[in-house]
């Protein structure tokens, strides 16, 4: 730009020059002034074109910048995606594996007391089939010892049956108020000195014969 200046400074002193002399120097004049305007020219087209290569180069790298960051934004974005969804995978692994360690834990629990429960029943039982069994002796000489004979020809056979049925109809021939195939006294004096935990034991113990 500064050399166009100075060209065109130049070239109104020349056409000024050229105005103060002798027609003469005319063609010279002329001739200045052409090849100073051609000058002029060259160096404006000159100047565009510098001006123009170097605003393309600028939008180039600006472009280029651009598509660097916007490629950048996005691998970004990927790893970030890709961490979460490694990290929400990794959590919902640990919550099943934890769950699965609790569900493990409550059926062990639950067997553990169900055991427990079993055991206690079963401790429950024996003990009760040994007090009843012990109690039931009274009984043997009339009903077996098996509980399949009937008490002197008459009685049903008592292996077997409901121990609440049995429980009933032994508490009834305590209290008198039972009297089958006429062996209600016999009965009477035969559990009368049995208490009602007797009775139970001795029910439960009959119910399990077979």
């Amino acid at each position: 730009m500064k050399k166009l200046v100075i060209l065109s400074v130049a070239t109104v002193a020349v056409l000024t020059f050229s105005g103060c002399g002798s027609s003469s120097n005319d063609d010279a004049a002329k001739n200045t002034v052409t090849e100073t305007a051609h000058k002029a020219a060259e160096a404006t087209k000159e100047a565009a074109s510098k001006t123009v290569e170097a605003a393309k180069e600028t939008t180039t790298k600006a472009v280029e910048a651009t598509k660097e960051a916007a490629h950048k934004t996005v691998e970004a974005a990927k790893e970030t995606t890709t961490k979460a969804v490694e990290a929400t995978k990794e959590a919902a692994h640990k919550t099943v594996e934890a769950a699965k360690e609790t569900a493990d834990k409550a059926v062990e629990a639950t067997k553990e007391a169900a055991t427990a429960v079993a055991d206690k029943a079963t401790e429950t039982a024996s003990a009760g089939n040994e007090k009843g069994k012990a109690a039931y002796a009274k009984c043997v000489s009339c009903h077996g010892a098996d509980g399949k004979t009937k008490a002197l020809g008459k009685s049903e056979i008592i292996a077997g049956q409901n121990a609440a049925d049995l429980e009933k109809k032994m508490a009834e021939y305590k209290a008198g108020t039972r009297n089958v195939a006429g062996m209600g006294t016999l009965m009477k004096g035969q559990v009368a000195s049995l208490s009602d935990e007797d009775i139970k034991a001795i029910a439960e113990y009959i119910s399990n014969l077979k």
